[in-house]
């Protein structure tokens, strides 16, 4: 053998061994892919999962958002309707004010006359206004005549 077919099968050795390096890193290197897609399909599916939950759990919230924008509405009606009564119950307050102080009195005489008038024709109906006053000495007095001497 010759210097230079040394040289061959020296750089056919070196060349054996760097591919045999080469294709366990290459077999290496596809095990680590294949276990990185594994990994990244998997965390897809949780990510896909996630964004599921969350959109519905913002529909609700936008559902809940539109219910509350109608009571919120309501509320307001309510509350405009309340200062509209509030303005017309202080109208009314004051023209009672102004009725109790000017017909009071008037009134409650008014009342009490009838009340009088009622409860002595009441009294007169009843036989207990025979001339006689209306006490206990007078009642005593008159069944003392009555009975006799």
């Amino acid at each position: 053998m010759n210097a230079g077919q040394l040289a061959a099968l020296i750089a056919a050795a070196f060349f054996a061994v760097a591919m045999c390096a080469a294709v366990y890193v290459l077999v290496k290197l596809a095990g680590l892919i294949s276990t990185a897609n594994a990994l990244m399909t998997n965390y897809q599916a949780g990510a896909d999962e996630v964004l599921a939950r969350t959109r519905a759990a913002v529909e609700r919230a936008d559902e809940q958002l539109a219910r509350t924008g109608a009571l919120a509405d309501g509320v307001d009606q309510v509350a405009a309707s309340m200062s509209e009564l509030s303005v017309q119950v202080s109208a009314v307050a004051g023209t009672a004010r102004l009725i109790a102080s000017g017909l009071g009195a008037p009134v409650l005489r008014l009342a009490a006359a009838g009340h009088g008038v009622r409860h002595a024709l009441a009294v007169r109906r009843s036989g207990h206004g025979r001339g006689l006053p209306h006490d206990g000495a007078g009642q005593v007095k008159a069944l003392r005549n009555r009975a006799g001497p």
